[in-house]
């Protein structure tokens, strides 16, 4: 009998409905309750919510699996929060978590045919071996799919209800638990109340730090902070700034992809968004997990004041920052905020006798930062050999001589010496290659 309300750590699913119908099924079938008919439009909903599932997950194989899988490693209780980054966990908490995993393993070797059988149809053959359109899905992205899905075979495959309880134990430490241990990269957004949630980035860029060329000395700063802060050492909020289209914001993913399977996840924050910055915090402090909230292209007009908001949560309030949490932000402006030649005439100004002060409180907002670091336009040379290395990645066998003149052509018209520059001269002539 399939004995789902008697779990203690893992109740109260999200997506959970599916799973409440199948029991009720399995019950009804074990018991050999009548009202067939009733029974067939429930079969046939769950049939239905599995191959949407299986749509929007990009899921292959058992689909009943994969769903219970993707309510476990989805539920954050004390037993997954727990262990996710560290690990298993010593305490009472295990013969609990180990009693939720007997009755979730009942369901696992629930033979599904059964329904065939009863109801006549091949619809649970199908869903058992389900071969998907091409694997891939909105919700997760290709590789967060593939660890459900080989979780699934493993859970489904597991002899004893300690293997069962491993295997999940050791997806925790390896992955996290729910959408902050699944996904790398998170936005902010509201819900239907107005109420500060955290939305995971399905699709992001896998950049590498060895994909942008040269800049070893800033990468090195960039590397060494972020490498402190993952690890558990003090490390500080970090500031890129430079010219645009140097590799400021590749930098942030790349750093990201390197220190990912260390915990490190990232959370972008749009300047219009600073005043959520305290719920956003207030809901990853205590998580396993190192968090960069990541602001790109920051700068401020002398008319703007949510800088405030961004000062405040640096430095400025009772409550001590998380030892989780860093903020790195890019940006074109050396100061954040707009200086204008006027704020220097306006400390000579007797008509303010505080005007120093105004101005120091526009560019104290940099030296919040305690690491900055410069990214310059390359210089001709540089950037020639940019243009070298790319192609040479990319399998272009085009003559030195007449590469190089091609790229300074490009180059005068499409925004001058810059890696960005660089990489858009090669892509277009990939993209001409077979013209």
């Amino acid at each position: 009998m399939a004995r789902i309300q008697e779990c203690i750590l893992y109740r109260n699913f999200q997506n959970g409905e599916i799973l409440q119908k199948m029991t009720v099924l399995m019950n009804n079938c074990e018991s050999g309750t009548d009202e067939r008919e009733k029974q067939e439009e429930i079969f046939f909903s769950c049939v239905n919510g599995l191959v949407e599932m299986a749509g929007a997950y990009g899921f292959s194989g058992n689909l009943w699996h994969d769903y219970l899988t993707v309510l476990l490693v989805n539920h954050e209780n004390a037993f997954s929060t727990a262990c996710e980054i560290r690990g298993r966990v010593e305490g009472s908490i295990n013969p609990l978590a180990l009693h939720d995993f007997a009755i979730f393993k009942e369901l696992y070797d629930f033979d599904l045919c059964m329904f065939d059988r009863l109801f006549g149809t091949s619809c649970c053959e199908i869903i058992c071996d389900y071969q998907n359109i091409d694997g891939s899905g909105k919700m997760f992205n290709s590789r967060i799919c593939d660890r459900i899905v080989s979780l699934s075979k493993n859970l489904a495959e597991a002899g004893t209800i300690e293997e069962f309880m491993e295997d999940m134990v050791q997806f925790y430490k390896d992955f996290g638990v729910g959408k902050l241990g699944l996904h790398k990269a998170f936005r902010v957004a509201h819900d239907d109340n107005g109420k500060v949630i955290i939305e995971p980035v399905t699709r992001i860029a896998h950049v590498q730090l060895e994909d942008l060329v040269g800049y070893e000395i800033p990468k090195k700063k960039l590397i060494e902070n972020t490498e402190a802060f993952v690890r558990g050492r003090k490390a500080n909020n970090c500031l890129l700034f430079g010219d645009a289209g140097t590799g400021k914001s590749s930098s942030i993913k790349g750093i990201l992809n390197r220190y990912y399977d260390e915990g490190l996840r990232i959370i972008e924050v749009y300047k219009h968004q600073f005043q959520d910055l305290n719920d956003v915090i207030a809901q990853i402090k205590n998580r396993n997990y190192r968090f960069i909230i990541y602001m790109d292209d920051l700068s401020f007009e002398e008319f703007e004041i949510e800088y405030k908001y961004l000062k405040a949560v640096i430095e400025g309030g009772l409550e001590k920052k998380p030892d989780n949490i860093l903020i790195y932000a890019t940006s074109n402006r050396r100061h954040l905020v707009r200086e204008r030649s006027g704020d220097k005439l306006e400390l000579m100004d007797q008509d303010d006798l505080h005007s120093s002060d105004t101005v120091q409180e526009k560019l104290s907002l940099v030296y919040r930062f305690g690491v900055r670091i410069y990214f310059g336009a390359p210089d001709k040379k540089e950037f020639q050999n940019i243009v070298r290395v790319l192609a040479q990645r990319h399998g272009i066998t085009m003559p030195d001589e007449e590469l190089m003149l091609e790229a300074n052509r490009w180059e005068l018209s499409h925004g001058g010496l810059t890696g960005r520059t660089a990489q858009q001269f090669i892509d277009y002539l990939l993209g001409t290659a077979g013209q």
